[in-house]
């Protein structure tokens, strides 16, 4: 019975540990770190909803289904923590002393919720009714500081989604984009005001990679409209800088390789939170999802909206190809894992090998890393 107890008492506190350091990680810890309860409640919440959109194929419904899809998981989260500190708590009351097993989940229930209608006359079990007291109370306020910068990340990457509907047309595309552009500028205004947008889409990408690596549930959090998206946005505008730097004719292309890299970064470091799985290194000559005929007729396209294309169209695509090798996979991949809606070059296309994990999968691939 005695090592019953000990065990007990040894196997509350690792859970009461492991779910703190959990919490601090998630919440505390400004950093992109997958934390493992909290992946695996979103990946079991995931399972859940694929199933319920088996029965559906038209995307409005799909998407107002999604949308509840990150708040419920955020609203479980805390749910998630405090149930593991009962059970932990549980079992030190019960290697403590506190008999039966009913009388020590009542006593750790009540003490967690600061409802005080339970106690105990030992001094060592009253210490750990204050502790465990004192950590429901600060389960809650890390909670109540965590819905804030979760709303307000979202809205500061919003802002600037529902500004390219206005540059970029709805669904976005990259050709749009650059037409629009060039139909409300001077010869001497396109280079000048699109310099300045990848300037600030380059300080975008760096704000959506800190909050979406430390808060990942933002991932899942989808536009207000249906038809928007963070991730469609992200690929139209490093589409839209790739062809600028590829194929129009320009003498300053600097801050569109600035934003291509930001963005490839990003984007990269946000699949990585994941286990979305990637090349860190690929050849300019490696395939992409964009296949010639399509880039040759994006290029008929600008050259009828009036912007002028590079004359050799064949090293033009080379370094177009160059450009998108770094994002192609990750883009397509973070699509479909957040299933984005209908957008050209970003999900309306896959690549083999590139959905996401079943829970199984991750479960094991954790495993392995171990």
């Amino acid at each position: 019975m005695l090592f019953l107890q000990t065990l007990s008492v040894i196997l509350g506190i690792a859970i009461i540990i492991w779910t703190l350091y959990s919490a601090v990680r998630a919440i505390v810890l400004p950093r992109g770190e997958q934390v493992f309860l909290n992946a695996f409640l979103f990946r079991t919440l995931l399972v859940f909803f694929r199933i319920r959109l088996k029965r559906t194929t038209d995307y409005e419904t799909r998407d107002r289904v999604m949308a509840i899809f990150a708040p419920i998981g955020l609203l479980l989260t805390p749910v998630m923590w405090m149930a593991l500190m009962l059970i932990g708590f549980t079992f030190v009351y019960w290697g403590a002393g506190v008999q039966p097993v009913r009388e020590a989940f009542i006593l750790s229930g009540s003490s967690l919720l600061t409802l005080g209608f339970a106690r105990d006359e030992n001094l060592a079990i009253m210490v750990l009714i204050f502790m465990q007291a004192t950590i429901g109370l600060g389960l809650v306020a890390l909670l109540i500081t965590y819905l804030p910068s979760i709303y307000s990340a979202f809205s500061a990457r919003e802002r600037n989604v529902a500004l390219l509907e206005v540059r970029a047309g709805s669904p976005p595309s990259a050709v749009e984009m650059l037409g629009r552009f060039n139909r409300i500028s001077s010869a001497d205004e396109f280079d000048l005001q699109l310099s300045n947008l990848y300037r600030e889409w380059e300080n975008w990408f760096a704000m959506v990679e800190e909050s979406h690596t430390s808060l990942s549930a933002l991932v899942f959090f989808r536009s207000p409209q249906p038809q928007q998206s963070w991730i469609t946005a992200a690929g139209t505008v490093l589409d839209s800088a790739a062809l600028y730097a590829s194929t129009l004719q320009s003498d300053n292309t600097t801050e569109a390789a600035l934003c291509l890299r930001a963005g490839f970064i990003a984007l990269r470091r946000i699949a990585g939170i994941f286990n979305i799985r990637y090349d860190p290194n690929p050849a300019p000559t490696d395939p992409i999802s964009i296949t010639r005929e399509e880039y040759d007729d994006a290029c008929r396209n600008l050259a009828a909206l009036g912007l002028p294309l590079r004359n050799n169209l064949d090293q033009a695509w080379r370094d177009f190809a160059g450009w998108r090798v770094n994002y192609d996979r990750v883009l397509l991949a973070l699509a479909a894992f957040t299933m984005a809606p209908y957008a050209p070059w970003i999900s309306d296309r896959s690549l083999p090998g590139m959905m996401p994990m079943t829970l199984r999968e991750w479960i094991m691939g954790r495993i392995r890393r171990k």
